[in-house]
């Protein structure tokens, strides 16, 4: 590294970059103020605001199942709905904290994306399960919470920017 060259921070993504006169050779990867650096910055938080709540929906899942003793069904409706809160309250607080609230028809469309997601989940292991008869739990696991979850978070991350959050502070939004 020459003495004119300048080294990354911490934790700044670098990519090479075209060299000039006064060219430091690297370049940000994702800067915030591009149309790149927002997106990653859009599914970066989609992706935290969905991992608590998937922590939410299965930590409550164990406990109800287990110490409160429900059946099974009720406990993973009542913790798919507790998920969905601790998703919507991430992503409206977080993720689209700059979109202006809009009362219930907003959180109506979230929960209708989300159990949209959680049909293509239950989608997969019908087919799976009973049309292609893999019928082990591992088999179910990886249908349902593998490529089922997969085809879902896709579903859902198109959902929220496209029908929950529409192009509120986003310019040339690829979802419209």
């Amino acid at each position: 590294m020459s003495v004119t060259e300048e080294r990354p921070g911490p934790g700044l993504l670098t990519a090479p970059a075209a060299a000039g006169p006064g060219s430091t050779g690297t370049k940000p990867a994702a800067d915030p103020g591009t149309a790149r650096g927002r997106f990653l910055r859009e599914v970066l938080g989609f992706a935290a605001a969905g991992a608590l709540a998937y922590a939410a929906d299965l930590g409550l899942f164990v406990w109800l199942r287990g110490p409160a003793g429900l059946d099974p069904l009720t406990a993973k409706a009542l913790s798919f709905l507790a998920g969905c809160s601790v998703a919507y309250a991430g992503n409206a607080l977080g993720t689209y904290r700059h979109a202006p609230a809009r009362g219930p028809r907003r959180c109506l469309l979230f929960l209708a994306v989300n159990v949209a997601g959680a049909l293509v989940q239950l989608l997969c292991i019908a087919v799976t399960h009973y049309g292609l008869g893999f019928t082990s739990p591992r088999a179910d696991t990886v249908s349902g919470a593998g490529i089922g979850m997969a085809l879902a978070t896709v579903l859902r991350f198109w959902g929220t920017r496209a029908l929950v959050f529409r192009g509120e502070g986003r310019v040339g939004s690829w979802t419209g």
